[in-house]
């Protein structure tokens, strides 16, 4: 499967990476693949580059790639914590209390 994504990529005009599915993505290689956390960052990090990818908001997704990487949230919550970071929301709604090991944003149980 990785040589044919690799020769989708190569061919490609424009494709675009959704947050949704980058997310997936991320899921896919974590749990299917058993690639590691940093690893994970990295190829998606260097996916979002390919001049091919488009994306809705590239630096939300990075950011949300790192908090994942150096804070070792998932995706899931790390996400939102990018999305308060880049629009100045203070605070997020969560009951994953690994959130709070960030200093940036607040997190408040629902």
């Amino acid at each position: 499967m990785a040589a044919r994504a690799t020769a989708a990529l190569a061919d490609a005009d424009e494709l675009l990476l959704t947050d949704v599915v980058l997310a997936e993505c991320v899921y896919g290689l974590e749990s299917f693949y058993e690639v590691g956390r940093d690893e994970v960052a990295g190829l998606m990090c260097a996916a979002i580059a390919l001049p091919a990818i488009k994306t809705i908001d590239s630096t939300t997704l990075l950011r949300a790639l790192e908090v994942c990487e150096v804070e070792r949230l998932d995706v899931a919550e790390a996400y939102p914590v990018a999305q308060a970071e880049t629009t100045g929301v203070s605070e997020v709604m969560s009951v994953d209390r690994s959130i709070d090991r960030l200093t940036t944003i607040t997190r408040r149980e629902p």
